[in-house]
C-alpha cells in the first residue's frame, strides 16, 4: 500500500505549502516510482479560504486523519487558540504512529498536543518570541530549515516545506528518488545553510538623532579598518561612553553593529552583482576572501558561494 500524507488546512491557508508538499508527495508522471497518496483534509469540509483568494475545496474532515501514515500540518491560520476537537485529532493521531509534520505555524498545533514538550522545534523567526511564552517547555530554534524527530518534524519557514519533504523522501526510499522528484522543480534532495540566510537585509532603522550621523558615517566607510576608537574619536564621547550609547540605545556593541553592516553589505553583493570574493571583502572591510567566508559562514551557516548561488544563476 502505498504511504498515505493527509494534509490539514486551516481557513486563510497559505496554498504555496500545500502545493509544495503535494509536489513532493504527488504524482511525478509515469516514469517515476508513486510511493504516496496525497490528500487534503480539514476540520470542517466544504471552502476553504487562501490568501490567493480563491476557495480550496476540501472534501473530507478530521476523520481522514485516522488513515494518515503522515499528518502534515500546512501551517495554522486559526488565531493562537487551537480548538480542542483539532488538537485531540493531532494527538491521537501522533497515537496511532502517525508522523507528524507542521510547516511554519503549523508548529501550534504539534506543541498545543504536547508533542513537543522537551524537544526543539523549528520555528519562524517572526513567532519565536510569542511561541517561547506560550510553550516555554519546548526549544525554539529560528535558525535551522526543520527539526526531524522522526514522529514529530517542524519546518520553520514556508519555503522549508520541500526541504522537510524531500528529506522524508530521501530517509524511507533514498537520494536517488528525492533527486528525481526534486529535480522536476529544480529543488536540491538536500539543502545547505539555514533559516537565517534569507531574512531581509538589517538597516539602520529608526535610531537615536545622537547616533544617526555616527552610523551613516560607518556605513559609508565599511571598506577602511574602523575600531571602536575611531568611531569614538568621530563622536567625542570616549569608547567606553560610546559602548554604553550603543547598547543602551540600539541593543548591541558597535563592534557587533558593525560586523552585521558588513554582513549586510557582503549579502547585498553577493545577491547582485558578480564581483569576485576577494574584491567584495575589501569592499565591506573584512580585509581578505579567507577572513570573509570566516565570518559570513559563523553569521548564516552557509558560504558565500552557496548564498550566491541560491540568488544568481552560474555561468
Amino acid at each position: 500500500m502505498k504511504h498515505r500524507v493527509v494534509t490539514f488546512v486551516s481557513p486563510l491557508q497559505e496554498l504555496y505549502t500545500v502545493t509544495c508538499a503535494s509536489a513532493v508527495f504527488g504524482y511525478h508522471g509515469p516514469d517515476i516510482p508513486q510511493h504516496y497518496d496525497f490528500q487534503v483534509c480539514a476540520e470542517r469540509p466544504g471552502p476553504v479560504a487562501t490568501t490567493v483568494g480563491a476557495d480550496l475545496l476540501v472534501e473530507r474532515g478530521l476523520e481522514a486523519m485516522e488513515e494518515a501514515d503522515t499528518l502534515l500540518i500546512a501551517g495554522w491560520c486559526g488565531g493562537p487558540d487551537v480548538s480542542v476537537e483539532v488538537v485531540e485529532a493531532v494527538r491521537a493521531a501522533h497515537g496511532r504512529g502517525t508522523r507528524i509534520v507542521a510547516i511554519c505555524s503549523g508548529v501550534y498545533l504539534p506543541a498545543a498536543a504536547g508533542l513537543l514538550d522537551g524537544r526543539t522545534a523549528a520555528i519562524h523567526w517572526d513567532l519565536t518570541a510569542d511561541f517561547a511564552r506560550r510553550f516555554p517547555r519546548i526549544r525554539a530554534d529560528k535558525s535551522v530549515l526543520y527539526v526531524d524527530h522522526r514522529d514529530v518534524a517542524t519546518a520553520g519557514a514556508s519555503g522549508t516545506t520541500i526541504d522537510l519533504c524531500l528529506g522524508q523522501v530521501r530517509r524511507e526510499h533514498g537520494a536517488a528518488l528525492a533527486m528525481r522528484i526534486g529535480r522536476q522543480f529544480s529543488a536540491p534532495p538536500h539543502r545547505e545553510g539555514c533559516q537565517r540566510q534569507y531574512p531581509e537585509l538589517p538597516t539602520a532603522g529608526p535610531v537615536p538623532d545622537s547616533l544617526a550621523p555616527l552610523l551613516d558615517w560607518i556605513t559609508a566607510n565599511l571598506d577602511r579598518p574602523l575600531t571602536i576608537e575611531d568611531m569614538a574619536a568621530r563622536t567625542g564621547m570616549s569608547p567606553r561612553t560610546l559602548s554604553r550609547h550603543f547598547v543602551d540605545q540600539l541593543g548591541i556593541s558597535p563592534g557587533r553593529w558593525l560586523l552585521d553592516r558588513r554582513i549586510a553589505s557582503t549579502r547585498a553583493l553577493l545577491e547582485e552583482t558578480d564581483l569576485p570574493i576577494e574584491t567584495i571583502a575589501k569592499r565591506v572591510g573584512l580585509s581578505s576572501a579567507v577572513n570573509l567566508r570566516r565570518r559570513f559562514h559563523n553569521a548564516l551557516d552557509t558560504t558565500p558561494a552557496s548564498y550566491r548561488s541560491s540568488f544568481r544563476p552560474t555561468s
